[in-house]
């Protein structure tokens, strides 16, 4: 049975697993911002992007994925299409990183950006976040999904909470076959609904077009996802880590050690996000540079 747990007995010393670079697709860079009475949290949940690089590096992550936390908050004030300008900057500049385009319904011009943005190879699809940006999916997922749907995109989007419950997804994501809806942060839930939201959703979609990434807290907990991959098999989970909210190295083992196949181990770290981010093309760019030069040397974006 997948998830035996007499896995753990066969260990070996030396796992292959870790040797296979993985691809994250959920993390950020920049500032957190959670208010003036959040000092010390806001100081450990922020990273600029070479702290985030560095490490993936130590994680063996090939690819990250990230949407600016300058997008995104604080919450309610956040200006998405400044935050899709500076990561324009800062992901065209390194091999290492794609980005997701974040896109706002209360801002008509991160639609603009995202329309230019999903052309290029390294831009790996859209972010949506209904909490941070306050907007319920049940009344502005129509002319969101639309939108993705003129480009075949995938979506990013926060779940679990009230503004973005996931099966409040699935009339959007059933009308829109051709869009790929990845619900982050499996087994997540506010105000105790249930570690199985996630799962219940990828379940109900009409056409397997709902995933879900490992990016929760809750992953940790012993049991959750190797559950997951026996409710829905291995190819409906991604790897992410939302770093630098969460230390990328301990969400990548999680995973490494999972009572799980080495085949199913890598289909969570690599494939299933190969696929459907369609990372056979090759993210061409400019050379990489020093990631420790990716953004101007100011307080907004410095790890504090």
């Amino acid at each position: 049975m997948t998830g035996d747990l007499n896995q753990y007995d066969r260990w070996p010393m030396e796992d292959p697993v870790k040797e296979i670079p993985a691809i994250d697709v959920h993390a950020h860079y920049g500032r957190y911002d959670w208010g003036p009475s959040s000092g010390l949290q806001n100081r450990f949940m922020s990273a600029d992007p070479a702290t985030v690089l560095a490490r993936a590096r130590a994680a063996n992550i090939e690819y990250t994925v990230v949407s600016p936390l300058l997008g995104l908050l604080p919450r309610g004030k956040a200006d998405a299409a400044a935050g899709n300008d500076e990561a324009a900057e800062v992901v065209d500049r390194t091999t290492e990183l794609l980005q997701w385009v974040v896109v706002d319904p209360h801002n008509p011009r991160t639609f603009e950006q995202a329309r230019r943005r999903l052309r290029l190879p390294w831009c790996a699809g859209i972010k949506i976040h209904p909490e941070e940006h306050d907007y319920p999916i049940a009344e502005y997922g129509r002319v969101l999904f639309d939108m993705a749907a003129e480009f075949n995109a995938v979506v990013m989007t926060h779940s679990g909470c009230p503004n973005s419950l996931p099966h409040d997804f699935l009339p959007f994501a059933d009308a829109a076959p051709n869009v790929t809806l990845i619900l982050a942060h499996l087994g997540h839930s506010a105000d105790d609904l249930g570690c199985d939201l996630q799962v219940r959703a990828i379940q109900a979609a009409r056409h397997g077009n709902v995933f879900a990434d490992t990016s929760s807290v809750r992953s940790i907990w012993p049991g959750l996802i190797e559950w997951a991959v026996g409710e829905v098999g291995a190819e409906k989970i991604l790897f992410g880590t939302d770093s630098p909210l969460h230390f990328a190295p301990s969400m990548r083992a999680r995973i490494d050690h999972a009572a799980l196949p080495d085949d199913e181990k890598r289909m969570i770290l690599r494939d299933n996000a190969r696929r459907l981010l369609r990372l056979n093309r090759n993210p061409h760019r400019p050379p990489n540079r020093d990631s420790s030069n990716l953004l101007p040397k100011d307080d907004s974006h410095d790890a504090n």
